[in-house]
């Protein structure tokens, strides 16, 4: 490979193409110990773990114990077809994702009573606030004001006082339950159902109030309590919010979680984030595809009416399988003992006269204490039990599918009652509770759910297995080869790294659980963030964020507030580069600023010209630039000190986008090129996994005097983090630490990498890309490099003139490579009729070279097309790809063989991936948009 490049070494190829200006010398020390064995960083984490208590946690507020099936923990959690395939947006690749996609949408929108759901949300929490942001596009009113229940959950009221202020909504609070007025003039409405305080009401006459003033309405519901109490969209919600983490998704500390959404007739060009609809292929047959593409964020940018452009896929495929697997009599089994748990425990309490602020309940109660609360709770603590202080007087309890009769009876016993029945069993028995006693009869459910038939189809294991496997077989994940996506860095996630994500003292930990029960977990983040700031420069890092778009915005959030700090009220405007990801505008407007584009040149670069006429003309109102770096067009900027110079000088601070840190890692740092703030994504450089377009974590990283403003929580077990720091922003997330949960997997690859082992991991990835750039550069124009001709670790081919010169476009080329056995590079980002290539550092030179062979194969066929020897209309790349039954079905009457159709290359012989369905006809699926399962009878 150095051959091909003319270098003499990996060192000499990264420091010529890293300009010279941002190379950083290797530490002598480091905060990074040296690189450990598998078998030692398990060991480690084996100690962390013990650390954690796995206590029986009855805290509730959005969080619940829960039994994964070990048909699901196995088959999905636990597998790499699962969790290392990447988004959708190769549809004729990703049918088996998508129909569990489709499943989970069905499941919510049969639960909540509206017309569509969308793929998943990142949290309950942030589902809130997007709902919120819906209404507000959506309602009938010019009034910025936005009623929140007072019995909404704690850290959603949190995390709606963060994200209003910088988009101009005034909150106002409101006891809906005890009939407290609204306000005059509002633009919409979020009701807790049931509330944090597990009381249940009926939110009709609210409902129909808000209407009746122009605005709509946001309820957050409990997906397993709507099995028994009316749905949202029978009370006359517009939108449904929520969590399906009690669907068999452990705890993980906060997460990751699938929240959802849901939304009535009329709104379905509203939804944020991702939609799964069905379309047809080219053969008529269905076929899967993600719905309404437009609304993506990186194509919407500064008009995007959200920045959340991942879904939490392979949590909401595990939840969506729970449903299936249990079904709708499953569901409403585990809810109804759910509900006699509860009335079990409230009976035996009353029975000793303590009081219970509600007797409304599913599956959470208030108590009233004879004595100080914390009695009750740390008596329970001392048994292995967490309750809510709620406050000195009240403790909250809730129950789940995996309390029993035992548990009751320490609770119980943990307010003084005797836990000895007269049989002399320790237990408070629960099976003749008649559950949801004291709710009202009129909202008892009423309606059926989940009666399409892969609700029924699948409940022995045996079943459930099969119809995992066969989904899985219809996509293509890193576990079939290489997924060279420019900008998404698909790389190895190791076995090893993910291997103490199931365990339960990481798995089986509620967010909210106290700091004494979580010290293993505590000291694994202060040592990522401590690892994670010495990599990029900076001093201070906050894990809270779960994706990378709240990462961004917690970023900006943080700019935002410490420019007010400074009584820089007028400092909103946001420099953008006009390559730059989509996700940053629509973070920028987020954050209460206004988005102003800088040019870039020929080359890929920032205009400078462009970037000093901008900051001057707005050099009192400058609040930000962002920047990525290697910019998005796979180069390294050599300007980038000048660039970030200017806007200090201007009073700026810069942001410097993580996307690319996969090419800097260990050569430079973006605290050294003047970056004041950025945020990491962890799913690209730090090997957590996409699960299937998930969006993983995306912690925030800042200079010492952007970190007060850093992500604070009001459950925070611990205010100080790594270098003493405490933060006090607004919360971006639902839980302290985002999600926890797979911390883990990155706190394994820094640990087994070490920082010479980082070093090495960008040079690899860079000569990869060197590599395949050079190899392919006489076949597809290189279209932007940097010195000598070099890229960064990802390089975009241009398929502009092969357009020009045969007919073939970008589509026709991403899908040939399917019959290749490829999954597309990028396509048409950040440049329409290219391809960004990018290899990794997982892969090894065999895959590089099958890659390199198939693009010069395919311009071989563009070729042939362009010479007239296949018709325009009737050849290997316009028909692509090819399924086994295009190939055998009728007579074959196109120009080319059979065998040049799924076999262009001896080696697929034997390991051939057959994709499951043809082209796929977006503009149909546009126009017919369908969003749940569709009939079995169409697959017929």
């Amino acid at each position: 490979m150095l051959d091909t490049l003319g270098y003499n070494s990996v060192d000499a190829l990264v420091e010529a193409a890293v300009p010279a200006s941002i190379h950083v010398t290797p530490r002598s020390t480091s905060d990074i110990p040296p690189a450990a064995t598998e078998a030692e960083a398990l060991a480690e984490l084996r100690v962390l773990a013990s650390q954690n208590r796995v206590a029986r946690p009855m805290i509730g507020l959005g969080y619940y114990d829960t039994f994964t099936p070990s048909v699901i923990s196995r088959n999905v959690l636990e597998n790499p077809s699962w969790y290392t395939a990447y988004t959708p947006y190769q549809p004729e690749i990703s049918q088996g994702r998508l129909e569990a996609l489709i499943n989970f949408q069905t499941m919510v929108t049969d639960l909540t009573g509206l017309a569509t759901a969308n793929a998943s949300m990142l949290d309950e929490s942030t589902a809130v606030v997007e709902g919120m942001l819906l209404t507000r596009r959506a309602a009938k009113t010019t009034s910025n004001v936005f009623a929140v229940d007072s019995d909404a959950l704690p850290q959603t009221k949190a995390l709606l006082r963060s994200r209003a202020g910088a988009v101009g909504v005034e909150l106002v609070e409101v006891d809906l339950a005890r009939g407290e007025a609204l306000p005059a003039e509002l633009f919409g409405a979020f009701v807790q159902y049931p509330g944090a305080s597990g009381r249940v009401w009926n939110p009709t006459g609210t409902i129909d109030a808000v209407h009746i003033a122009g605005g709509l309405v946001v309820v957050a519901a409990d997906l397993l309590a709507l099995t028994l109490i009316a749905s949202p969209g029978s009370l006359g919600a517009d939108v449904a919010v929520g969590t399906t983490q009690r669907f068999g998704v452990p705890l993980g500390f906060g997460g990751p979680h699938a929240g959802y959404m849901a939304v009535r007739a009329g709104l379905e060009r509203q939804l944020p984030g991702r939609l799964v609809g069905v379309s047809q292929d080219a053969a008529g047959h269905p076929a899967y595809r993600l719905a309404l593409q437009t609304r993506e964020q990186h194509i919407r940018r500064e008009k995007a009416t959200s920045n959340i452009c991942t879904a939490q896929v392979l949590l909401a495929v595990m939840a969506a399988m729970y449903a299936v697997y249990h079904g709708p009599t499953g569901l409403r089994r585990i809810a109804t003992e759910v509900a006699q748990k509860a009335e079990a425990l409230a009976e035996k309490l009353r029975s000793f006269d303590l009081h219970l602020v509600s007797d409304s309940f599913f599956d959470t109660i208030r108590v009233v204490t004879p004595g100080p609360s914390v009695q009750v709770i740390d008596r329970a603590r001392s048994k292995g039990y967490q309750l809510f202080w709620v406050d000195d007087a009240t403790v909250g309890i809730a129950v789940d599918e995996t309390t029993t009769a035992a548990d009751l009876a320490v609770i119980a016993w943990a307010f003084g009652l005797p836990d000895v029945d007269e049989n002399g069993e320790r237990q408070v028995p629960f099976a003749d509770a008649a559950g949801l006693a004291g709710v009202d009869r009129s909202l008892l459910r009423t309606d059926e759910y989940l009666t399409h038939p892969v609700f029924h189809a699948h409940h022995s294991e045996t079943a459930m297995m099969r119809y995992l496997k066969q989904l899985a077989d219809r996509d293509y994940a890193l576990d079939r080869g290489m997924i060279p996506l420019g900008s998404c860095t698909m790389k190895l996630n190791a076995a090893t790294e993910m291997a103490a994500v199931s365990w339960p003292e990481f798995s089986r930990v509620h967010p909210f659980a106290p700091e004494a029960d979580v010290h293993g977990y505590l000291a694994m983040i202060e040592q990522l963030e401590t690892w994670l700031a010495e990599v990029t420069g900076y001093d201070a890092v906050s894990l809270q964020p779960n994706a990378g778009s709240q990462g961004e915005l917690a970023g900006l959030l943080a700019i935002r507030g410490y420019h007010r700090a400074n009584g820089e009220l007028t400092r909103t405007v946001c420099l953008i580069p006009s390559s730059a990801h989509g996700t940053n505008a629509a973070s920028a407007v987020l954050a209460g600023m206004k988005v102003v584009v800088v040019a870039c040149d020929e080359v890929g670069n920032v205009d400078l010209a462009d970037l000093r006429a901008k900051i001057a003309l707005h050099a009192e109102e400058l609040a930000a630039l962002m920047i990525t770096y290697p910019s998005t067009h796979g180069v390294y900027e050599h300007d980038v000190l000048e660039i970030t110079q200017a806007v200090h000088d201007a009073g700026g601070q810069v942001y410097v986008d993580g996307a690319n840190l996969n090419a800097l890692l260990g050569y430079a740092r973006f605290g050294d090129l003047g970056g004041d703030v950025s945020h990491l994504n962890l799913h690209k450089t730090f090997a957590i996994p996409h699960g299937g377009g998930g969006p993983g974590v995306g912690p925030v990283a800042a200079k010492a005097h952007l970190a007060p403003f850093l992500p604070g929580h009001p459950f925070s077990q611990r205010r100080d983090h790594a270098g003493g720091f405490t933060f006090d922003g607004g919360a971006v997330s639902a839980a302290p630490h985002g999600s926890a949960g797979i911390l883990p997997i990155s706190w394994a690859y820094v640990r087994m990498m070490g920082a010479e082992g980082l070093r090495d991991a960008t040079a690899a990835a860079v000569l990869s890309a060197n590599y395949i750039a050079a190899r392919l550069r006489e076949h597809y124009p290189v279209l932007y490099t940097g010195a000598d001709g070099l890229v960064a670790h990802e390089c975009i081919l241009d398929l502009r003139p092969l357009r020009e010169e045969t007919g073939v476009t970008v589509d026709d080329v991403a899908k040939r490579l399917i019959d290749y056995g490829f999954h597309a590079p990028t396509m048409s980002f950040p440049v329409a009729g290219t391809l960004m290539v990018e290899p990794t550092e997982s892969e090894d030179l065999a895959e590089l070279e099958r890659f390199i062979e198939a693009m010069i194969a395919i311009k071989a066929e563009a070729l042939a097309v362009a010479a007239g020897e296949w018709p325009a209309d009737d050849n290997p790349l316009v028909n692509a790809p090819h399924t086994a039954s295009s190939v055998i079905e009728g007579e074959w009457t196109h120009p080319y063989s059979r065998e040049l159709a799924v076999y262009p290359v001896h080696t697929l012989v034997r390991t051939k991936y057959w994709p499951p369905v043809r082209r796929i006809d977006n503009a149909y699926g546009d126009r017919n948009l369908v969003c749940a399962c569709p009939p079995i009878e169409a697959f017929a």
